[in-house]
């Protein structure tokens, strides 16, 4: 089998505007038993340059549209499927370089952050910094796809949640497939705000939980406190005490606010009227 039908699959992949998603994933698995025909799912010692550069943009490209088809599971196995081609030199390609490697690594890393896996997210940044000859996390933050997720990572770290919110906002964000995970991530941030904030406060004016929570509207708040449970009434959140509390003293309120507070450095003037 020729790389003609293969070329002519990743220029279908590729073209502008993009097919309708049930067409991207015939075209995808068509590409996948064209890569098999090809024996190019692996790179070998026999492969043609031509050939991996070719294999490469396929596995990239098929990443890519994954995750525009909100499929992480798909966007990780195609992750994984091109570590092989990353782990050779950009000479070993025609045309030579590194293809869209930044880009997808960038975008697994932001896949750990959302799902919470710190392990995996620094075992992926090591051998980054190995790679580059012992480079820190702050020289990897040059590059505008992978120093996305770093510098979001340690904004988390700190507890910067503002910082955060900023960057996912669409002109802080280095391309179109970051939305859909950086979408994920604030939903996370989000959930863990909540959980605090039911610990720390009896209850909190809806003006104040719309800062608090990042959401765009009160009706948003409204929504969300639906989902969870809360009370709304009379321009208030009521939180549940939580299973075995009793009521809580001021005390009790002050000291564990503090845990909010600390984590939404950006919005601590407005906690403090609340409290």
């Amino acid at each position: 089998m020729s790389t003609t039908e293969l070329n002519t699959t990743l220029t279908q992949l590729q073209s502008s505007p993009p097919p309708s998603p049930q067409k991207i994933a015939s075209l995808l698995s068509t590409a996948k038993r064209q890569l098999l025909n090809l024996d190019a799912l692996l790179p070998a010692p026999t492969t043609s340059p031509q050939l991996l550069g070719l294999a490469r943009a396929t596995l990239e490209t098929g990443a890519l549209l994954s995750i525009r088809l909100q499929d992480p599971d798909a966007f990780t196995r195609y992750f994984q499927q091109l570590l092989p081609f990353y782990e050779l030199p950009p000479s070993s390609f025609k045309p030579a370089g590194d293809g869209q490697r930044s880009k997808v690594t960038g975008l697994y890393l932001l896949l750990l952050l959302t799902k919470g896996d710190y392990a995996g997210f620094h075992t992926v940044l090591e051998g980054l910094e190995v790679e580059m000859g012992g480079s820190t996390g702050a020289g990897l933050e040059e590059d505008k796809f992978i120093g996305y997720p770093v510098k979001l990572e340690r904004w988390l770290m700190e507890g910067s949640y503002d910082r955060v919110w900023g960057a996912t906002k669409r002109e802080g964000v280095p391309g179109e497939e970051f939305g859909v995970f950086s979408e994920v991530l604030i939903g996370t941030i989000r959930s863990e705000i909540a959980s605090c904030s039911e610990k720390a406060y009896p209850s909190l004016p809806i003006a104040n939980a719309k800062n608090l929570l990042f959401l765009e509207s009160e009706g948003s708040v409204v929504e969300f406190a639906q989902g969870r449970g809360w009370v709304v009434k009379d321009g208030r959140i009521y939180f549940p005490l939580q299973q075995g509390e009793g009521v809580r003293n001021e005390k009790e309120i002050l000291v564990a606010s503090g845990q909010v507070i600390e984590n939404t450095i950006g919005y601590a003037r407005e906690l403090e009227t609340i409290v």
